[in-house]
């Protein structure tokens, strides 16, 4: 079967760069992905090294889908904020010390000889899902992905909502807690939804309640010198019963619940997505059952009967792929929309 039978001209390039890993991607015009890979990111070394093996690989991809570089006519790319879409310049990502302040779409368009269009990479990936994945039979749609932090996008009618100073859908820095004494996000500031859903608010949750003595937990016995503590050690725990794990996934459940009941009556999207690594096991997991509905439970508490009633949450379907496919799907709908 030749490349034209299995898919759909024309083809989008979709980048996604973490601190660890470049994921590039060809996607085809509806959401087929042609071919993919990733390769180390060196977050010290010049922004320009990996912009020239993006080219690379891209270039590596295309000839072994059997496609010409004349069939990409556009390319996405997403990367970590801070940063100015508008002005198309990666600001100061903690985890790419190399990379601040680096006009980093126009280069990349520079060197693919192509249009790219830039997004944050939480937004790449929640139009991923929107667009081939848990939200493309709506159209709005939130995703929130839980992790080391809390990120996540807002995507309607096709376009993903990036605000005037590129801060849109900051959905982890949504204050969940007024109190004087309300945890401290990384970013700084007091009560954010990351200070209380993330993995790493997970950990710290679980390290106090470890403090009381009385505190009965098989954790305690996991834990060694080197195996610290983790968001996946108290999942396991949970999953195998342990009360003390249970009762903290399931405060993260409500603390995320309240998160989303604030995006509900602000924006009312079709759908809501949850993603990320931390997703206690999702659909395919007792534990990620649980989760979701108690998440769901909490938000008809605090939300207008009309959303709870019609309140659509799911998991997420499109995993690490979700970066480089949304990314490639933000250009084709860019490229569709210029005359």
């Amino acid at each position: 079967m030749t490349a034209d039978e299995q898919f759909v001209a024309p083809l989008f390039a979709g980048v996604d760069v973490g601190g660890t890993n470049v994921k590039v991607g060809l996607v085809d015009n509806q959401g087929k992905i042609v071919a993919d890979t990733k390769f180390p990111t060196l977050p010290n070394e010049p922004p320009d090294v990996a912009i020239s093996q993006v080219r690379e690989e891209l270039n590596a991809l295309i000839e072994t889908a059997g496609f010409q570089w004349s069939d990409v006519v556009a390319a996405g790319l997403g990367t970590p904020g801070p940063m100015d879409i508008h002005r198309g310049v990666i600001l100061t990502p903690t985890n790419l010390p190399g990379w601040h302040h680096y006009p980093i779409q126009g280069r990349l368009a520079d060197v693919l000889g192509k249009p790219v269009t830039y997004a944050n990479d939480a937004g790449a990936a929640a139009f991923g899902e929107f667009w081939v994945g848990g939200g493309q039979n709506y159209s709005s749609m939130v995703m929130i992905t839980l992790g080391t932090g809390v990120g996540g996008g807002i995507i309607i009618d096709d376009i993903s909502v990036d605000g005037a100073n590129s801060h849109g859908a900051e959905i982890g820095h949504i204050v969940i807690d007024t109190r004087s004494d309300a945890r401290i996000c990384g970013c700084g500031q007091a009560g954010h939804l990351e200070a209380y859903s993330s993995a790493m608010a997970l950990v710290e949750r679980t390290k106090e309640a470890m403090g009381n003595p009385d505190a009965g937990t098989v954790l305690r016995d996991l834990i060694g010198e080197t195996s610290p503590l983790s968001a996946l050690m108290v999942a396991t725990a949970a999953e195998e019963g342990d009360p003390l794990a249970v009762k903290l996934v399931s405060e993260t459940a409500v603390y995320l619940g309240r998160g989303i009941a604030q995006l509900a009556h602000l924006i009312d999207p079709a759908v809501f997505i949850l993603g990320g690594a931390m997703n206690f096991g999702g659909a395919a997991s007792p534990l990620g059952v649980k989760f979701l509905n108690e998440v769901k439970t909490e938000v008809r508490r605090l939300v207008f009967p009309v959303l709870g009633e019609r309140l659509v949450l799911n998991f997420a379907k499109l995993g690490s792929e979700a970066g480089f496919v949304g990314a490639a799907g933000l250009a084709r709908s860019q490229y569709n929309r210029t005359p």
